[in-house]
């Protein structure tokens, strides 16, 4: 079986322009999926990205040799609110935001599938969430994207610019925030860290 190219299967969603926002429709994907809350960034968080990631490469690599199927891990991304229903958002909330995280996963890989590796991986690692992890699709519909390139902390002028671009278009957002992580901020120069940033909006 050839292998799923899914880079470029979904490249207007994972590669907008950094010049200007964009109205895409995002189809709906599957992906596994895990919740927290608070402390972005923190050891509770680090410990949700340790699962998704340490459930999605073995079925990555359990796919190519059980099932002929290979593909690239998607990059994590994230989707935040405040519990509290403030719907603004900002670096400053990062303490109180609840989260879901997120990496796409193929229709072809069935959730018994995962399930059956998620087995062999708690058999050899002790990951605090990985029995949090789920497969789940998601609907995200009309939405405006942009990439951001900078540190995290200068995300509200780039999310002022896209709020502008909806208002003149007669949408308004009703989406969560969704932060698609193109970069290790840990690695290289903050100042070229890519960022998608992408809210959900309706037509008013």
């Amino acid at each position: 079986m050839p292998a799923l190219d899914l880079k470029k299967r979904f490249g207007s969603l994972y590669k907008p322009s950094a010049k200007v926002p964009v109205l895409v429709d995002v189809p709906t994907l599957r992906f596994l999926m895990v919740d927290g809350e608070g402390d972005i960034g923190g050891p509770t968080y680090q410990d949700a990205v340790q699962a998704i990631y340490g459930l999605a490469y073995p079925v990555k690599f359990e796919a190519k040799k059980r099932l002929d199927l290979a593909y690239p891990v998607m990059p994590l991304e994230g989707l935040y609110h405040d519990p509290a229903g403030e719907h603004e958002f900002s670096p400053e909330m990062r303490d109180r935001l609840a989260y879901t995280l997120m990496i796409v996963l193929p229709d072809e890989v069935s959730s018994e599938f995962v399930d059956e590796v998620r087995a062999k991986v708690a058999a050899k690692k002790d990951l605090a969430r990985l029995a949090d992890v789920r497969v789940q699709s998601f609907t995200e519909g009309p939405s405006v994207q942009i990439m951001h390139v900078g540190p995290y902390a200068t995300e509200p002028a780039t999310i002022a610019r896209m709020l502008a671009f909806a208002d003149e278009r007669g949408y308004d957002f009703t989406g969560e925030h969704h932060e698609i992580y193109l970069g290790d901020p840990r690695r290289g120069n903050p100042d070229k860290l890519k960022t998608v940033l992408r809210y959900g909006v309706t037509k008013r």
